[in-house]
């Protein structure tokens, strides 16, 4: 993978935003529970809701990747992560259905990210090296989600607020979104010896 640095560039940038999104899935339930009071049953039903949006989140975002290309989208939805975790800070406690807000936004968000950001990756792999480039990809997915439960459990531990500690996550969207827009892609695709499409 040193043969190809902008392929890795890409991964650095999506280590960083998915560590974003993966500490936003499972610290949720604490923030609703320990910030918000809501009940087990309540956090269940968001949980679920998250699933149905996400489908439907990642069908929706292939338009605008056809149109304005897969980088811009990416980037497009780390915004919509970003407001919508900033939106967090003012939910009210005890209202479970101003949680399903965010919860639905968050499910629309997630299911394209996530898919947009395969699609991507698959056009920076070198032919022949699917598994071996593919293999890095999941373990940076699943093994290196560890700095974002850790700021947010030492944000909490400073300031004693789950608010702050679900706002200071916005960190690794915003650093990903630096990270990704610096990628050159349609150079990157080139040098990893793949077609380049007429939008990415």
């Amino acid at each position: 993978m040193r043969r190809h640095p902008l392929t890795l560039a890409f991964l650095l940038a999506y280590l960083v935003y998915n560590d974003g999104i993966q500490t936003v899935i499972t610290q949720a339930s604490v923030y609703g529970s320990e910030e918000l009071g809501l009940g087990q049953s309540t956090l269940i039903g968001a949980v679920l809701l998250v699933q149905v949006p996400a489908v439907a989140g990642a069908l929706a975002m292939g338009r605008p990747a056809r149109r304005y290309g897969a980088q811009r989208t990416i980037l497009g939805s780390l915004v919509a992560w970003t407001l919508t975790l900033a939106a967090g800070w003012f939910l009210p406690a005890g209202a479970p259905v101003w949680f399903f807000v965010p919860a639905a936004g968050i499910g629309l968000v997630l299911g394209g990210s996530q898919a947009l950001s395969r699609s991507l990756f698959s056009h920076l792999v070198p032919p022949g090296k699917e598994a071996e480039y593919f293999s890095a990809y999941e373990m940076s997915d699943r093994g290196m989600s560890r700095l974002g439960p850790l700021l947010f459990g030492v944000t909490y531990q400073l300031t004693g607020s789950y608010r702050s500690a679900i706002v200071s996550l916005v960190a690794f969207f915003v650093l990903g979104f630096v990270l990704l827009a610096r990628v050159p892609v349609r150079r990157a695709i080139g040098e990893a010896g793949n077609p380049v499409p007429e939008k990415i």
